[in-house]
């Protein structure tokens, strides 16, 4: 978790720096690639991990951490879309096991842009393949989700052209035949790279 964590203040820091360093002019191309990392958290506990130091740590439907890569198409200064694919996962690890959570989601979001500094938008969440799976001491948890479609709704700050920083919400229910329903729903902070 800790190689994780200084992966995402690493991209925190490079779009910083692109800040500093980049001419804020916009680029000739209406489309753009893009890649980003994020941090989510909220939804239904799944599972828990019982460590012989004894820490838990809990694995949530909503949690934890998300990669996204995609492209952003501007239709008009206003007005623009995004596509993109996404792996997102919860997990515990252990040298004798380990339980995670993990999703394949893809999304469609459209944004209105007031500014070149802020944009909002909402759009569709396709997630795939939701699994629950568990190894070693932690063998047995195990279960198959229904894919799903949710809701999503968000807030981009574009620190410049190049690098925008995401406060997200998204409603998202799982299903399986052995299990009631999970609440996947979660609210995610993330920064994109655009290319």
């Amino acid at each position: 978790m800790k190689k994780l964590l200084i992966a995402i203040s690493c991209l925190f820091a490079t779009g910083m720096t692109q800040a500093q360093s980049l001419a804020p002019a916009p680029t000739a191309s209406p489309a753009r690639f893009l890649l980003g990392m994020g941090l989510s958290g909220g939804g239904d506990e799944l599972a828990s991990a019982h460590y012989e130091d004894g820490k838990n740590v809990n694995i949530h439907a909503g949690g934890l951490v998300y990669f996204t890569a995609g492209v952003d198409y501007r239709f008009t200064p206003e007005f623009a879309v995004q596509g993109t694919v996404n792996y997102h996962f919860d997990r515990a690890n252990a040298k004798n096991g380990d339980i995670k959570f993990e999703r394949f989601p893809v999304e469609l979001i459209g944004y209105y842009q007031p500014n070149p500094s802020w944009r909002v938008g909402g759009g569709v969440r396709y997630t795939m393949s939701p699994k629950l799976s568990s190894s070693g001491a932690a063998s047995g948890i195990e279960a198959s989700f229904d894919n799903t479609t949710s809701a999503v709704a968000e807030a981009e700050y574009f620190v410049n052209p190049r690098f925008g920083v995401k406060l997200r919400y998204v409603n998202e229910t799982f299903k399986a035949r052995a299990y009631n329903d999970v609440d996947g729903s979660h609210i995610g902070v993330s920064a994109n790279l655009y290319f």
